[in-house]
Formats: C-alpha cells, sequence, structure tokens
C-alpha cells in the first residue's frame, strides 16, 4: 500500500497542475478539479491497476470522467502516473490532444467523450458488464458530479445495475455542493442522496472526500459488496485555496496570473513521489467464431424486415460470441428475442427494458472492452437517446442500431408510435451509416455488412410483411444503390427506400400500362451516398426523379438528395410525410399523405 503522506502529496501536485494548465488555457474548470484531488490520487496512485504502457490492455481497470469538465485533473493523473508525456500548458490549445473536455481521439487512455453529463454511469455499466462477460477481474471506476445526479438517465443506469448484479463498477460521487450558477438541488443532504442510491439497490458508502484514508477504506468495504456501489464523497469546491473554496461563482473561470500566484502559495509544492501502479490481473479470453449462414428466402415471400433482422441477427450472435443484443422491452416487436430464446446464444441477450438512454450508453461500454452490440427499439424511441448517440459518435463508438416500426406504415398505433425522424437524427451523427433494407434478403445481407464496418450504424425496419423482390445471392455494396427496374428509354426515374419502394414499384406497373417508360431505384444506403455514381445513373435515364420516402421531410432522404444533386441539373420531385399524422390502416395512411404508388406515378407525370 502506497503511504497516505505520498498520496496526499500527490493530490497537491494534482491540484497544482490543473490551477497552472487552466491559467495558461484562460479556460476551464479549476475549482472542480480541487474538490476531486484526494478521489483521483487514491484512484490512479493506489486503488486502480492499469498498464501505463498500454491503455487497450483489456485486463485494464477503466476510469470514466462523468464530470468532464474537470479534465485538467485527468490530464495531470495520467502524466504524473506516467501514461502520457504531454505538457499539460498546452490544455485547450488548437491541435492539443488535451481538449477541455476529454475525447479519445485524442488520448487512448480516454475511452469515451464526455462532458454532457448524466451518461458515464450508463457506459460504465456497458464495461462493466462487457469485463463480467470475459470473466475478467478488472473494475470500473465513474467520478461523478453531484449536479448530475438530476438527470434521468443516471436512475436508468441504477436501475439496470442492480437488477443485473454488477458487482464490479465503483461510482463516487464528488459532492462538493457547488453547481454553475447556485447550489446543487440537494447540496450536502448527503442522506438524501444515500437514501435514493440504496432505493435502487446499491451499496451505499459515505466518506470524507479530502480524506485519503477513508476514501480507500470505501473503495475497499464496495469491492467487498456483491452489489454495485457508490462512495458519496463530501467534499469542497475550490478545496486548497482560501478565496475558492466553497465560494460560489467561479465555475468555469481560470485564475488570472496573480491569482494563481496567490494560490499557489496556499498549496504546498511538494515532489511528485515514485510510486509504482498495480500491475492488472491477466485472464485468458478469446472469442472462436464460426460460420455465418444465412436465411434463404424465396422471391414473392412475405416477411417483415424486422422479421428478417432477428433472424439475421440470431446468425450473428450463433456466429461470434462477441455479439450482444440488447432491448428495451420490445424483443417481440424487433424480434431480438430470437437471440434469448435459442439455447446456443445463451448469455448473449441482455434486457434493457424501457430506457433508451441506458441502452445506448451501455452499447458504447460494450464496444469499447471488445464486444459488438446491437442495441434495438422502435425507431420513435431513439429520438430520446440522441444525446447518447451524439457522444457515442464522439467517442469512435462501434455498434449497430435497429430501429424498428418505422414510418406511418406501422398503421393504427398512431403518431407517437411512427419514427419519422429518425433518417434525419442518424444523417447528423459524424461518420455514421445508414441503412434501409426493402425486403427480407436485403435486412440480412445489410445487417451482416454492417458487422464488418466500423462506426455507429442504423438498419431501419419496418412493421408490415412486404414480399421478397431480390434472389438470395444478390450482393448488396456499402456505397451503393440497385436499380430493381431500368430500360435504354427512361424519361425518368422512381426512388424508394423500404416500403416506398414497393409504392415506386406499383408505380412503375401503373406507368408502364400507360406507355411511360422510368427506371426504379432501391436507395438502400442512404448514408454515406456516391453521388457521382447516382447522378451519372439518373442522367442515363432521363435526368429526373421522384423520390418519396415514409419520413418527415426534414433531414429525409429527399433533403439529401436536394443537398447532393444540387448542381447537377437534376430535377427532383420530393414526397414525403407532411404534418403529424392520424391513426389508420397502412394503405389508408400512404394514400393520405401522398406517399403510395398513386402519388409516386402522379408526381412522375409532370415530368411527361
Amino acid at each position: 500500500m502506497v503511504l497516505i503522506n505520498d498520496l496526499e502529496s500527490i493530490a497537491s501536485v494534482l491540484r497544482r497542475d490543473s490551477l497552472i494548465s487552466t491559467t495558461a488555457a484562460g479556460s476551464g474548470h479549476p475549482t472542480s478539479c480541487l474538490s476531486c484531488a484526494e478521489i483521483m490520487a487514491a484512484l490512479f496512485f493506489n486503488e486502480m491497476a492499469y498498464d501505463v504502457k498500454n491503455p487497450e490492455n483489456p485486463d485494464n481497470d477503466e476510469f470514466i470522467l462523468s464530470k468532464g469538465h474537470a479534465a485538467p485533473i485527468l490530464y495531470s493523473a495520467l502524466k504524473r502516473a506516467g501514461c502520457i508525456k504531454n505538457d499539460l500548458k498546452t490544455l485547450r490549445k488548437f491541435g492539443s490532444p488535451l481538449e477541455g473536455h476529454p475525447m479519445p481521439r485524442s488520448l487512448p487512455w480516454v475511452k469515451v467523450a464526455t462532458g454532457s453529463l448524466g451518461q458515464g454511469l450508463s457506459v460504465g455499466l456497458g464495461m462493466a458488464l462487457a469485463m463480467r462477460m470475459q470473466k475478467r477481474k478488472s473494475y470500473v471506476y465513474v467520478l461523478m458530479g453531484d449536479s448530475e445526479l438530476a438527470e434521468g438517465s443516471v436512475y436508468e443506469s441504477l436501475n439496470f445495475a442492480s437488477y443485473h448484479g454488477i458487482e464490479n463498477i465503483i461510482a463516487i460521487v464528488d459532492v462538493n455542493r457547488l453547481g454553475q450558477t447556485r447550489e446543487t438541488m440537494f447540496g450536502y443532504n448527503l442522506e438524501n442522496y444515500k437514501k435514493k442510491f440504496e432505493s435502487f439497490g446499491w451499496e451505499t458508502i459515505v466518506a470524507d472526500g479530502h480524506n485519503i484514508i477513508e476514501i480507500i477504506n470505501a473503495v475497499k468495504k464496495a469491492k467487498f459488496s456483491q452489489k454495485p456501489s457508490v462512495i458519496l464523497a463530501k467534499t469542497v469546491k475550490g478545496k486548497g485555496v482560501s478565496f475558492l473554496e466553497g465560494k460560489n461563482g467561479w465555475h468555469g473561470k481560470a485564475l488570472s496570473e496573480s491569482e494563481l500566484e496567490a494560490a499557489l502559495k496556499e498549496i504546498p509544492h511538494r515532489a511528485m513521489p515514485k510510486i509504482s501502479i498495480k500491475s492488472p490481473e491477466k485472464v485468458k479470453f478469446g472469442i472462436k467464431l464460426r460460420t455465418l449462414k444465412s436465411d434463404l428466402y424465396k422471391i414473392g415471400e412475405e416477411v417483415s424486415t424486422r422479421e428478417a433482422y432477428g433472424r439475421a441477427l440470431l446468425e450473428l450472435a450463433r456466429s461470434d460470441p462477441s455479439v450482444i443484443a440488447i432491448d428495451s422491452e420490445v424483443g417481440n416487436s424487433t424480434y431480438s428475442e430470437n437471440v434469448e430464446k435459442d439455447s446456443g446464444t445463451k448469455g448473449q441477450f441482455v434486457e434493457n427494458y424501457i430506457s433508451e438512454q441506458n441502452m445506448i450508453g451501455l452499447s458504447l461500454g460494450l464496444s469499447k472492452k471488445g464486444m459488438n452490440p446491437y442495441p434495438s427499439t422502435f425507431s420513435a424511441f431513439l429520438t430520446r437517446a440522441y444525446d447518447q448517440l451524439r457522444m457515442s459518435a464522439l467517442s469512435s463508438a462501434n455498434f449497430t442500431v435497429c430501429g424498428s416500426h418505422a414510418g406511418v406504415s406501422i398503421g393504427e398505433d398512431g403518431a407517437s408510435q411512427m419514427g419519422l425522424e429518425d433518417i434525419s437524427l442518424f444523417r447528423s451523427l459524424p461518420d455514421s451509416v445508414i441503412f434501409c433494407p426493402s425486403d427480407a434478403v436485403s435486412a440480412q445481407k445489410l445487417l451482416f455488412l454492417s458487422g464488418k464496418m466500423k462506426g455507429i450504424k442504423y438498419l431501419r425496419t419496418t412493421r408490415p410483411k412486404l414480399p421478397v423482390i431480390y434472389k438470395n445471392s444478390e450482393v448488396f455494396g456499402i456505397e451503393d444503390f440497385k436499380a430493381v427496374r431500368e430500360s435504354r428509354k427512361d424519361e425518368a426515374v422512381l426512388v424508394g427506400s423500404g416500403i416506398t419502394l414497393h409504392e415506386s414499384l406499383k408505380a412503375y406497373e401503373k406507368l408502364t400500362a400507360e406507355g411511360k417508360k422510368v427506371a426504379v431505384v432501391d436507395l438502400y444506403k442512404i448514408k454515406p451516398f456516391d453521388s457521382k455514381k447516382f447522378v451519372k445513373f439518373i442522367r442515363k435515364h432521363g435526368g429526373k426523379i421522384v423520390v418519396s420516402e415514409d419520413h418527415h421531410g426534414e433531414g429525409g432522404i429527399g433533403e439529401m438528395l436536394i443537398s447532393e444533386l444540387r448542381d447537377s441539373g437534376i430535377k427532383i420531385n420530393h414526397l414525403f410525410v407532411e404534418g403529424i399524422p392520424h391513426s389508420g390502416a397502412k394503405d389508408e395512411l400512404l394514400h393520405k399523405y401522398k406517399i403510395d404508388a398513386d402519388a409516386i406515378a402522379e408526381s412522375a407525370k409532370k415530368f411527361f
């Protein structure tokens, strides 16, 4: 065990580093760093086991700074531990890996982006769950701020952890009483916090966050518990500097040079002790891949794309033990329950219940520890997890999301269940991939394809059964589209995705019967999009298109095409769902909102 005096010296070093680096940057959150100095010293230099030369060592203990604004003290701890060599005075400078809030693109020791509060715990749970699946001996430590305990996503995580009995996670709450503008909701009422965490089934330990011995004893107690554990560490914001301690109005303010000089006089200037970091305990974990098999479908057979997704997901899970199906209690609608019911994929299904924000956070954490998550729910409900998806994109996450029951085609359930903004949501995420299958074969092939790609992938599936239009041998490329009908005499092109492809095929029959020549394109890949290849095809077939989509106009397929083809000279008629849809039968709604075969054919006739 490291000497307590040495850990206290390290806390002083971390404090000084945080003050000096934020003053050099001219911005930052020094007082939020000062309150957690002893916590960071105890964790990084006494409790955590990690390979300082290898941030990707799978047996490392993991640390998540959920209160991401305290990034300067994290960078200080990493440097003093020997993990990084960066000059701390480059904090927040353009081009420096020491960004204002932690980003994994900059530092390999930062596994996930933090800064949007209330998300660190769910990500930590994902990591801890992956460690348990891999039978590792390591722990996940999540340092939270007391302000973020107002976020509802935290309580989704608390529920999940106790229900699933995740013991290898330790949350530490820096209860420093002050938020950005005022005292936090419950200030120093630690009894209130304690009752909350205990009511969710967590081992709850109260400690003086500035007493190294109490922090160490609290961590030991947490490790002996058979529950997920939280340490409520009572601290003082701005600790160590008299004119900052417990004072409101200093949040997010760097000290001036003169203020820094005065502050450093109050913090002991101690030499950094030489400390050996604990090495992680090695555990052998290997994944044996099996042959991936495809379901075989018959042309004309009616199968919903959501059902085909479930079948394909089961085959993926059978072939790869790292594949984890996660569902928010709609598994019998998304068909992810196939993985849960199959005896050969035991342990590869995680029931998340109705907590979509936690589902995405879990997926991020799982992906960062080598698992391959497939979260699924109704496409409409993914909007409530947008911030988690946004932060996952910033974290270079690797998982595939399935949003089922997209569009008005779900019918009688009504507007609250209709995903009509999901394409725009995923289009806005950096480096995302969007697939929109139109039949069982394409759903299967596109899901298999997504497993070979990195980043956040989105598969949009629909409720109704649709006829199979592709042969089982059909090949789907990463950046492509398919011409399902074409001739040398075409004067326009009908473009559809998902259910509107089938409506476009019906419109094709109507137009052909009237002697009008059109091609039909399946735009199964919405992002990224090969505009050059598409423009070449459209010009070859009349230079005019009718694009129809079961989605709102804003941010959807049509808007994407209009933007991509802006200077091409191609004429575009755009059909989409306007207003707030009503309940009704599928065909009634497709007709009412003018995205059915009749509307497509009428729109195309305007080109003739």
